[in-house]
C-alpha cells in the first residue's frame, strides 16, 4: 500500500544507485529510500517536515499513523536543496529520450511571499514581475512520449522564444512542435540548419504564411500534459524557495517522477 507520493519499489530500483548508503562505521544512516519519500512529501504538501509537524490529512504522511517524516536538518534536507542528485537522475533517464518529436513550450507559477528576500551573492532567484505578481517562468521540452528532456527558468515575464534556441540546439531530424508564440525566423533557421522540420503554425501578421504538418502539431498537448502534471506538486504549483537553484530541483524531481511513473 503506498500513500500518493511514496516511490514504488519498482520506481526506487531505477533511481536507488543514485544515493549513498552510509561507510557503515558510526550511527547507522537514514534509509535512503526513507529520505527520498520524505522530500516527495515535501515536493507533494509543500511542508517542510522537520520535528513532528503537521500533516493536512492521513493521506498525505508516507508512513502509517498519519504522522509526517522527520529529517534531520541540515545533512538531509541538503539532498533536497543541492540539487545535485535530482539534475544527475533526470540527466541520466534523458538518455532513453524518443526523439522523433519534440515539443517546447512555458509556463508560469506563482512565488508565494517565502521565495522574496534571497540577498543577491546567493545566486539568482529568477523571480519576476508579470500580470500574475512575482512570478517564474518554467521552460521546458519534451520528447515524443511526453517525457521532459531539458528545462531552464526565467524571469515570469520573459517571452518564452527567448529560451528556446538553447533548448532545442544539438536536436537532429526530429519534428519541433511549438505554438505561434515561437514563430520567429531566427528560430525557425535554427531548427531547419539542424535537419528538424519547424512543425509551428504562423502569426497573422507574417506577409507569407508557412505551411505546417497540422496532423502532427495534435501531438503538441504532450508538453502542455507534463506542466499538468508537475504542477499537481504543490511545491512546484507554487515556488516557495528563495534561490532559482533550488526551485529547479524541485522542478527536476517532479520531472523524475513523470519519468518513472
Amino acid at each position: 500500500m503506498y500513500a500518493r507520493h511514496s516511490i514504488r519499489e519498482d520506481q526506487w530500483k531505477r533511481i536507488e544507485g543514485f544515493f549513498s548508503q552510509g561507510s557503515g562505521r558510526g550511527r547507522p544512516a537514514t534509509p535512503a529510500l526513507f529520505v527520498v519519500n520524505a522530500i516527495l512529501w515535501i515536493l507533494v504538501t509543500a511542508q517542510v517536515p522537520v520535528g513532528p509537524g503537521l500533516v493536512p490529512g492521513r493521506n498525505d504522511a508516507p508512513i502509517g499513523g498519519g504522522r509526517a517524516p522527520t529529517l534531520r536538518v541540515p545533512g538531509q534536507l541538503r539532498i533536497l536543496h543541492t540539487g545535485a542528485p535530482w539534475k544527475a537522475i533526470f540527466e541520466d533517464l534523458v538518455k532513453n529520450a524518443d526523439g522523433e518529436s519534440f515539443m517546447i513550450d512555458a509556463t508560469i507559477v506563482r512565488a508565494h511571499q517565502d521565495a522574496a528576500g534571497a540577498r543577491t551573492l546567493e545566486g539568482p532567484q529568477a523571480i519576476g514581475q508579470s500580470r500574475g505578481g512575482p512570478t517564474t517562468k518554467i521552460h521546458a521540452v519534451v520528447d515524443a512520449l511526453g517525457n521532459p528532456i531539458r528545462i531552464e527558468l526565467t524571469e515570469g515575464q520573459v517571452h518564452d522564444v527567448t529560451r528556446a534556441s538553447s533548448l532545442i540546439t544539438g536536436f537532429e531530424g526530429a519534428n519541433i512542435l511549438a505554438d505561434k508564440g515561437y514563430d520567429a525566423d531566427a528560430l525557425i533557421q535554427q531548427i531547419e540548419s539542424q535537419g528538424c522540420i519547424p512543425v509551428i503554425p504562423s502569426k497573422r501578421n507574417r506577409t507569407k504564411i508557412r505551411p505546417y504538418d497540422r496532423d502532427t502539431y495534435k501531438e503538441r498537448h504532450l508538453v502542455e500534459n507534463f506542466f499538468q502534471k508537475i504542477k499537481r506538486f504543490r511545491r512546484v504549483a507554487m515556488r516557495f524557495e528563495k534561490l532559482a537553484t533550488r526551485f529547479l530541483a524541485m522542478v527536476h524531481l517532479a520531472s523524475i517522477m513523470v519519468w518513472i511513473a
